[in-house]
């Protein structure tokens, strides 16, 4: 049997993804259907329609990887278990690569301790 599964994966999974978003495009298109011209008072939308809207979302807004706190639990309990294991060193060159490759490397405590008399001595004074 699983070998009968495994040669015919080739044909079961594109037929899978094409049921998923004929599915996926379904109901983007009750939906439209239900809510908007009710709501908005727009017209009712075709089945093509709407699948090039769930399409038009997948491109414009991601297809579900990352989010705004790094990705999936599971991926940042992985991550914190490796950073848990490195050394001190380890654990410093990680935050120095990460902090240039996401920006915080001139907002870290010690660049900005160091800047901040800088600002304070260029602000006016308005209180005469």
């Amino acid at each position: 049997m699983k070998n009968l599964l495994y040669k015919r994966r080739f044909i079961l999974i594109p037929v899978a993804i094409a049921a998923f978003v004929s599915l996926a495009g379904f109901a983007v298109m009750l939906l439209w259907n239900e809510l908007l011209p009710p709501i908005l008072h727009v017209g009712t939308i075709t089945f093509w329609q709407a699948l090039g809207i769930f399409i038009l979302c997948k491109i414009l807004f991601g297809f579900g990887k990352g989010g705004p706190r790094g990705g999936a639990p599971w991926m940042r309990h992985k991550m914190a278990e490796r950073f848990k294991n490195m050394t001190p060193d380890e654990q410093a060159k990680f935050r120095e690569k990460m902090g240039q490759k996401c920006g915080w490397g001139k907002w870290d405590s010690g660049a900005w301790n160091n800047n901040k008399d800088d600002y304070a001595r260029e602000a006016p004074n308005t209180s005469e």
